[in-house]
């Protein structure tokens, strides 16, 4: 079968690479020249664990292409994917879906034959019946349907998240598109992964209402963090003990500085939106935006107190900017929000992140970039940790103890045990739990 994946960001350059792999020809297209010719040349444009490995494997198996020439790759295909950025609109929240039109109007002047169109940028309930229209107005002759089929990538396992997903999504209002569909993820129906043939703006709500419902089971921990430290609880056993009930579950149940990245933020807002729109308000989601947008604000405030509240003048080591490990992403990222307010309060900033210091430079003004975690603490009055990468698990803690010239951590993503930490003379503070346990 033959593709053509609109849009080399994220989504569009792994599930295109991952649909080559099941044994697609796949063209990806961009307008971005200088995106192709280092795609062309090997280069990956974003770190996701195992990309690269397989975009090379299928590049040299003729399986995947990189190409500027829209027309040529959509008039050869029978799916065109539509995965181009949705970001939030800049005054209202809502999604901005300048570049989904813009490429269902392209598409739509390149089809010859039957075409399946596929939404699989994440779109607001509605979407695709628009794209539809829009392109049926440009080329009433034209023989195509439309599907909808969210992703449900995590970065840094986005791989294994489309070749060993829990469900696949797909939106249909015809049979044709339906078996079109089923032919593509044909591997995944011998591996008896469920399936869900539903209409498009089903679809389209089932991808809002995952991202949100998982927001608000990170918010939901984040609170109970807080009241944890307030009454001498401690929320690790709070989150193992609920999160043991087969109703509730135990994963997005760990404690940290709020949620960021590219989904759950505009998500949730675009979520939002819908339902203000249509007069059916989300008064749980609304809620867990507002205090999102205020826990990162609070963490600031945390790191000042561990601090004896002085920060002026100091030194303050930040481990990790992205919004998670394993990902190059800052969007939104909870460092965004405390960098800039510990900078306010008079503090100097070093900062180091594995994969995150390219994007960082371009955002966060006035922080001194490092080699690495031990630069990152030398001559620092304290060390606050952002993201948990792995390798921040492992730092030498003699060797953090002399960098410093306080010995104090400030633990936001709790991968350190209390208990060893006063052991080692640390002042330490995490979140959600009792001091010493």
């Amino acid at each position: 079968m033959q593709i053509a994946m609109i849009g080399t960001g994220y989504v569009g350059l792994v599930t295109g690479a991952c649909f080559s792999e099941f044994g697609a020809v796949v063209t990806c297209v961009d307008s971005d020249k200088v995106k192709i010719e280092r795609l062309n040349n090997g280069e990956i444009p974003i770190f996701e664990p195992g990309l690269e490995a397989l975009v090379q494997s299928n590049v040299k198996a003729g399986r995947l292409f990189f190409s500027c020439d829209l027309r040529t790759a959509v008039a050869n295909s029978d799916a065109v994917f539509i995965a181009v950025g949705t970001p939030s609109r800049r005054g209202d929240g809502h999604a901005d879906l300048t570049y989904v039109f813009s490429a269902a109007k392209e598409i739509a002047e390149a089809l010859d034959g039957y075409t399946l169109v596929v939404t699989k940028s994440t779109v607001p309930v509605g979407t695709g019946r628009q794209v539809e229209a829009t392109m049926r107005q440009l080329r009433p002759d034209a023989e195509f349907d439309v599907s909808s089929n969210p992703e449900f990538l995590r970065e840094g396992a986005a791989i294994n998240d489309f070749m060993r997903p829990d469900r696949v999504v797909i939106g249909v209002n015809s049979e044709r598109a339906k078996e079109v569909m089923r032919e593509l993820y044909r591997p995944l129906f011998l591996r008896e992964t469920p399936i869900v043939f539903t209409d498009m703006e089903t679809s389209e709500l089932i991808k809002y209402a995952a991202n949100t419902f998982l927001a608000t089971k990170i918010t939901f921990i984040n609170e109970i963090a807080d009241l944890c430290e307030n009454i001498g609880a401690d929320v690790h056993d709070v989150a193992k003990g609920i999160g043991l009930d087969g109703r509730i579950g135990s994963k997005f149940l760990h404690p940290g500085p709020g949620y960021g990245g590219s989904c759950f933020p505009k998500d949730t807002i675009a979520l939002v939106k819908t339902a203000q729109e249509v007069n059916s308000p989300l008064r749980i989601v609304e809620t867990v935006i507002e205090i999102n947008s205020k826990r990162k604000k609070l963490m600031a405030e945390k790191i000042l107190k561990a601090c004896d509240n002085d920060i002026k003048n100091k030194t303050i080591a930040i481990l990790g900017v992205t919004f998670k490990p394993n990902t190059d992403d800052i969007r939104d990222a909870p460092s965004l929000e405390i960098i800039p307010a510990l900078q306010r309060l008079g503090a100097n900033i070093k900062a180091y992140d594995p994969e995150g210091m390219n994007e960082g430079k371009q955002i966060l003004c006035d922080v001194e970039w490092c080699n690495n975690a031990y630069q990152a603490m030398e001559g620092a009055h304290g060390l606050a940790i952002l993201t948990e990468w792995n390798e921040f698990r492992g730092l030498d803690f003699t060797r953090i103890k002399r960098a410093l010239l306080r010995p104090t951590i400030i633990d936001l993503r709790n991968i350190y045990d209390p208990i060893k930490m006063k052991e080692l003379g640390f002042d330490y503070t995490s979140v959600g739990r009792r001091p010493f346990n």
